[in-house]
């Protein structure tokens, strides 16, 4: 019984650390993708400021301005790619943090189901040897008061007899 005990315990202790490590992972993902954000944030800040600039004459945006708003908003994009790729890996952690909630339900509900039909087994054996028991019991007495009457019947055939054999003597 220790064995399984000590068993059980060992295999809770490592599930634990394995969903203390998920969990790890999950939360530095979401700390990865909370900076892309933040990044994202900053550099639309600098795509709006670029907007603004406006280095040619009569206060018009020249082609290099352009550019720079451009390559500005090419990397906000790709921030957003980032972003994306990022929160699909995110999704697909807490997709397999209920997968492993759901698997220990269903394992947890198996185990129930059979200590419940161990129970139950046991529940009946234990019925069962009462009731051999108590037949064991009564039999018992009836048995010993059969082998009384039994012997009280041969020891009165046995005096009856000698009785019977005195009496013969003495009429003989």
């Amino acid at each position: 019984m220790k064995k399984y005990f000590y068993l059980l315990s060992f295999i809770l202790l490592a599930f634990q650390t394995y969903a203390q490590q998920d969990t790890l992972a999950y939360a530095a993902q979401r700390v990865k993708v909370n900076s892309l954000l933040q990044e994202r944030s900053n550099k639309f800040g600098q795509y709006d400021e670029s907007l603004a600039q406006r280095s040619g004459i009569f206060g018009w945006q020249t082609k290099k301005d352009i550019k720079n708003s451009n390559e500005i908003l090419r990397q906000v994009v790709l921030t957003d790619n980032n972003i994306f790729k990022e929160l699909k890996v995110l999704m697909d952690y807490k997709d397999l943090q209920n997968q492993q909630k759901v698997a220990v339900a269903d394992n947890s509900q198996t185990r129930i189901e059979a200590y419940m039909g161990t129970i139950k087994k046991l529940q009946d054996q234990n019925a069962q040897l009462k009731e051999d028991l108590d037949k064991k019991s009564k039999g018992g007495l009836s048995t010993y008061i059969i082998i009384f009457l039994v012997l009280i019947m041969a020891g009165g055939f046995y005096f009856f007899n000698k009785k019977l054999q005195q009496y013969e003597k003495r009429t003989v």
